[in-house]
C-alpha cells in the first residue's frame, strides 16, 4: 500500500493526486469510470455550494466550498489532458490571457473610472469574443441569442437570453409595460383554467411564459431572479419554521392543524419581520 500523501498549498500536487486517481489498475475505480458528461452534474452542485456558503455568510465552509469546485476543474483537466485535447496549466494560461485581454484598462492604454464603465468594457470584448468564436465554428450561422449555455439554470439563462436581445433593441422601456405582460400571462392561465374543457397542459405552458416575464421585470429592476428566489425560498423556509415552533407549543403539527390556523400563524410570523 503506498503512503497516505500529506496535505499541501501546492497545486501541482493536486493535480498529481488527480492523476494518481485516474491512473488505470492502481488509481480509484469510481474516478477511473467518470467521464465529462457524468462529473458535469457534480460540477454544478460545487459552484451551487460556493453560493450557498457566501449567502450563509459563512467563510469556513466557503474555503471547502471553492477547494470542491477547484477539484472540479482539476478533474475536467485531467480528463482532457489523457485525450490529449488540454491540460490544467492550459486552462490557466486562458483565463490568465483573457483577463489581461478584457482588462485593458489595466493593462493597456484605455481607461474606465467607474464600475459601470469597466462593466460595459468587459462585455463589449466578450461580445467581440464570442462572434469570433462562432465564425470560426459555423461562419454561416449566427444569432444574436449565441453564447447563452444551455446548463443553466432556467432563471438565469431566461435573464442572459433577455439581456441578450435587449442589447439589439427587442426589449421593453418600461418595467411597467412588463408588468403588464405578468397580468397578461396571469389571465391566459386563468382562461386555460377556466375553459369548457380545463386544460392543465395548455395552463402548465402559461406558466412558462408567465415565468418568463417575471425574470423580465427582475432584469428591468436590476435585480437577479436567482438571487431573489433563494432569498424568497429562505424566508418561505424561515417562517413556516415559525408555524411548526408556534403548533408544537401546543402539541401539534402542521399535519394536526387547519390551513386556516397555519394561515393566521404565517401572518404572525410576517408581521414580526
Amino acid at each position: 500500500m503506498s503512503p497516505a500523501p500529506t496535505p499541501s498549498r501546492d497545486i501541482g500536487r493536486l493535480i498529481e493526486i488527480m492523476a494518481a486517481l485516474r491512473t488505470p489498475r492502481s488509481g480509484c475505480p469510481w474516478d477511473l469510470a467518470q467521464n465529462f458528461a457524468t462529473v458535469a452534474p457534480y460540477t454544478l452542485e460545487e459552484a451551487y455550494e460556493v453560493a450557498d456558503a457566501i449567502a450563509r455568510g459563512d467563510l469556513d465552509d466557503l474555503k471547502e466550498e471553492l477547494g470542491d469546485l477547484l477539484l472540479q476543474v482539476v478533474f475536467h483537466s485531467r480528463m482532457a489532458e489523457e485525450q490529449c485535447a488540454f491540460d490544467f496549466g492550459d486552462v490557466v494560461e486562458a483565463i490568465t490571457t483573457k483577463l489581461i485581454r478584457r482588462h485593458p484598462h489595466v493593462y493597456g492604454d484605455q481607461r474606465s473610472a467607474t464600475p459601470r464603465a469597466v462593466e460595459g468594457l468587459w462585455e463589449r470584448i466578450k461580445t467581440e469574443e464570442k462572434a469570433e468564436k462562432a465564425a470560426r465554428k459555423n461562419p454561416a450561422v449566427t444569432s444574436a441569442l449565441d453564447g447563452v449555455p444551455i446548463a443553466l439554470p432556467a432563471l438565469t439563462r431566461a435573464l442572459k437570453l433577455q439581456a441578450k436581445a435587449g442589447k439589439v433593441g427587442f426589449d421593453w422601456n418600461d418595467p411597467r409595460a412588463v408588468l403588464h405582460k405578468i397580468r397578461e400571462e396571469a389571465d391566459e392561465i386563468e382562461a386555460a383554467l377556466d375553459g369548457a374543457a380545463a386544460d392543465a397542459a395548455s395552463a402548465a405552458a402559461e406558466v412558462g411564459d408567465l415565468l418568463f416575464a417575471a425574470v423580465n421585470l427582475a432584469r428591468h429592476l436590476d435585480a437577479d431572479p436567482e438571487a431573489l428566489l433563494r432569498q424568497t425560498n429562505q424566508k418561505f423556509e424561515r417562517r413556516f419554521a415559525s408555524i411548526e415552533r408556534a403548533l408544537a407549543a401546543n402539541g401539534k403539527t402542521p399535519r394536526d392543524a387547519t390551513l386556516a390556523e397555519m394561515d393566521a400563524l404565517w401572518e404572525q410570523a410576517k408581521a414580526k419581520e
